[in-house]
């Protein structure tokens, strides 16, 4: 019985270290469907440089089923979105220039990966962030909540 108890304080311990551990990337995965991996997303402010790599393991080219990630503030997401359907494929369907957006992808198909990388601490702990797919129409199923700890 000591043996068991010791073994499950052990285990508490390490889920404790795990569960504080800073969250300075993260890898997400898209399809030839609409959804990101990940619906949550959650960034420790304190890292020097939060990593985000965007993976499509579909098939599908960037033209007809293309995927990126963009991150913005709740409250700016509808305009991010339409400001974003009009830039059009060549910008990547993120508006040059946009201050709403906070970060942002190149657009992806099938088989290919990117990644960004910015600064957490420009972000506010508890404030309400929304990250999205900007291809026309995705937004609405491809989207996520970006938690600042």
């Amino acid at each position: 019985m000591k043996r068991s108890l010791t073994g499950a304080v052990a285990a508490a311990l390490l889920l404790a270290g795990q569960t504080f551990a800073q969250t300075c990337a993260v890898t997400i995965d898209v399809k030839d469907t609409l959804g990101f991996s990940a619906r949550q997303i959650s960034v420790d402010r304190r890292c020097a440089e939060f990593s985000l790599t965007l993976r499509h393991i579909g098939t599908q080219p960037a033209g007809s089923m293309g995927h990126n990630w963009v991150l913005t503030r709740a409250e700016d997401f509808e305009g991010a979105v339409q400001d974003g359907q009009r830039a059009g494929f060549d910008n990547q369907f993120v508006k040059p220039g946009d201050t709403r957006v906070l970060a942002a992808t190149r657009v992806i198909g099938g088989g290919e990966q990117t990644t960004i990388s910015f600064d957490p601490s420009r972000l506010e702990p508890g404030g309400d962030y929304t990250y999205f797919c900007s291809f026309p129409a995705h937004f609405v199923q491809m989207q996520g909540k970006l938690l600042v700890e």
